[in-house]
């Protein structure tokens, strides 16, 4: 159970990345204390949507395949539309996504983010939220789909939207002090 200023986080993301998603989490870890790290399928800097239209370039870390998930303590799995839809179908991705949900790690993902866990089979006869146009597809995995700002299941956490980020950065924060967590593996 690493106190937060012991624990290294991942936040994995390529463009048309919901920009508050990824920053408000990446900032809100790194002044608690954490060690974050941000990877993109190429390592190199992605752009941000924001809300409607295109936003910042954010810098990245390292590349999705170069990150090693044994070094982690938490993944992140920030939303937007985009990001999510091209992430599901990545290779590298799903890759880290997996390890972490077998080694019983927190992952947190929230708007769209879900559809890493859906493509995981990571949500079966979990209690999960999302944004709620994807609530047909959580469903559909199996999941227990609940309309409340944040949801967390054996360390799995998920919120619906911008709107709740400050209590998805909060449960992150508190479920990375409780460690790793016994669950079925993806």
């Amino acid at each position: 159970m690493p106190k937060i200023n012991e624990a290294r986080i991942l936040i994995i993301a390529t463009d048309g990345v919901e920009q508050s998603e990824l920053v408000v989490p990446r900032d809100r870890l790194k002044e608690a204390g954490a060690t974050v790290d941000v990877a993109s399928p190429s390592g190199k800097p992605i752009r941000g949507w924001d809300m409607k239209d295109w936003g910042d370039t954010i810098g990245v870390d390292m590349g999705i395949a170069d990150a090693n998930p044994g070094d982690y303590d938490a993944l992140v799995i920030p939303g937007g539309q985009i990001n999510p839809d091209k992430l599901r179908t990545d290779q590298n991705a799903m890759a880290v996504v997996r390890s972490f949900l077998g080694d019983g790690k927190v992952v947190a993902a929230i708007c769209h983010g879900p559809w890493l866990l859906v493509e995981a089979d990571a949500v079966r006869d979990r209690d999960v939220t999302s944004f709620k146009s994807i609530r047909t597809d959580v469903e559909n995995a199996g999941g227990n789909w609940v309309d409340r700002e944040v949801v967390v299941d054996k360390g799995l956490i998920t919120s619906r939207s911008p709107d709740d980020l400050q209590p998805f950065v909060a449960k992150i924060i508190e479920e990375v002090k409780e460690g790793r967590h016994s669950r079925r593996a993806a």
